[in-house]
């Protein structure tokens, strides 16, 4: 393994030490959540923002925009160079950025310098990802699922809470205390993690083209990246376009709901974080792949009973806990047999899929608006229960080919 001039510290081998501790994964999800949480504190705040800087709702609106797009950059920009870059290292000055590009959105005197922050914030945020990685790394083969779902719940409480705590925050000092308070807390973890955070060895020695390139065509070698690419954009689109239709639907009749308390409802997901540490420990003897489809498979149910949801808080509730839950079995599956594949390329093989599936949440969210403006509920229903059928059938599709690369091997 090459050792570059990048790490001359002494190495931690997961085989040699075991799982790492749980109080090290809490502080890894604690700080992966924090980072998550800047790509939506915004949300809640278009208003207030919108009101303070004088912007038309147009170039308010443009700050969510702004955020995706920057994270976007950073997920095929920065997160590969966990392979060539001390991990360590690495994190610690994405969380040290993002707390400084969040203060600059803090300071921001017009829509302009926000914007700019925004990106910059949003493409260091991806640090989150690099510390997944390390999770992995850390893990021993027997306990790397329950690991990654540890770190990755940090990912799914942050998002989750961001709203809210972002509008608790503006009512106590307006908007720019959220950008103060959360850029404090990311200096802080930036500050941990540099204490806590076991050095590993650099797994690959490319330049940074040779290092792009090379993401590619992991997805052009590897079938089941490829394979596990589709299943999460198609899962992951199918479960944003509940994301966005469902404030449509509580903010009209019949329910008439404010923001507040739509963001309240969105707590639900947080189910979602005992999903996946079943999800893992199941994943984490062997059966990932049985995982994956049941996931699935509780994802198109989970359309069938929204769609009674219409006029019925109970089964929307019960229908956003299913795809909720069915969300994150695929994704800590996805990760249980993606970072199995290649030690030496994890971060590569976790941009290529976080890639993807971001790419498929966007094109979700992007549908369910022109479907809910054409055709309401019933039909964002019919296009979430497709994307859904579809993951599936890409399921299906890899279970298939495992079943026969097994028998070829097997036969006489």
């Amino acid at each position: 393994m090459t050792q570059t001039g990048l790490h001359r510290h002494r190495v931690t081998d997961p085989e040699e030490h075991g799982a790492p501790r749980r109080g090290l994964l809490l502080l890894m999800a604690v700080a992966t959540g924090l980072s998550a949480a800047g790509n939506y504190i915004a949300q809640p705040l278009l208003d207030l923002i919108s009101q303070d800087l004088h912007l038309g709702s147009v170039l308010a609106g443009l700050v969510v925009t702004a955020s995706q797009a920057g994270y976007a950059l950073g997920l095929l920009l920065l997160v590969p160079l966990g392979d060539v870059i001390d991990r360590r290292r690495l994190a610690v000055t994405l969380f040290l950025a993002t707390a400084l590009f969040l203060s600059v959105c803090a300071l921001a005197p017009g829509g302009p310098l926000l914007l700019a922050g925004t990106v910059l914030a949003a493409l260091t945020s991806v640090g989150a990802q690099v510390v997944v990685a390390h999770a992995a790394a850390l893990a021993t083969a027997e306990t790397r699922g329950r690991a990654v779902a540890t770190v990755m719940s940090g990912v799914l409480l942050g998002g989750l809470l961001a709203r809210t705590a972002a509008g608790g925050l503006s009512e106590l000092g307006g908007w720019r205390t959220a950008y103060w308070v959360l850029a404090v807390l990311m200096t802080g973890a930036a500050l941990t993690l540099h204490r806590r955070l076991p050095h590993l060895p650099v797994t690959a020695d490319l330049r940074y083209p040779a290092l792009l390139r090379s993401t590619l065509s992991l997805l052009r070698k590897e079938p089941v990246l490829r394979s596990r690419a589709l299943l999460g954009a198609l899962s992951f689109a199918s479960y944003s376009v509940q994301l966005t239709a469902l404030t449509f639907l509580l903010a009209g009749a019949p329910f008439h709901w404010s923001a507040p308390a739509i963001g309240l409802f969105g707590l639900f997901g947080a189910v979602g974080v005992l999903a996946m540490t079943f999800a893992a420990r199941l994943g984490d003897r062997g059966h990932a792949q049985r995982v994956t489809g049941v996931a699935t498979a509780l994802l198109l149910t989970g359309w069938l009973i929204l769609l009674a949801g219409e006029h019925s808080l109970a089964w929307l509730a019960v229908g956003v806990v299913a795809l909720t839950i069915g969300q994150q079995a695929v994704l800590n599956s996805s990760q249980t047999i993606l970072f199995a594949l290649d030690a030496q390329a994890r971060n590569r093989i976790n941009s290529a899929f976080a890639t993807s599936l971001f790419l498929g949440g966007a094109l979700g969210s992007a549908l369910a608006s022109v479907v809910w403006a054409t055709a309401g509920w019933s039909g964002v229903c019919a296009l979430g229960a497709t994307l859904a059928a579809g993951a599936v059938a890409v399921w299906a599709r890899g279970r298939a080919a495992c079943t026969v690369g097994h028998s070829r091997r097997t036969s006489p």
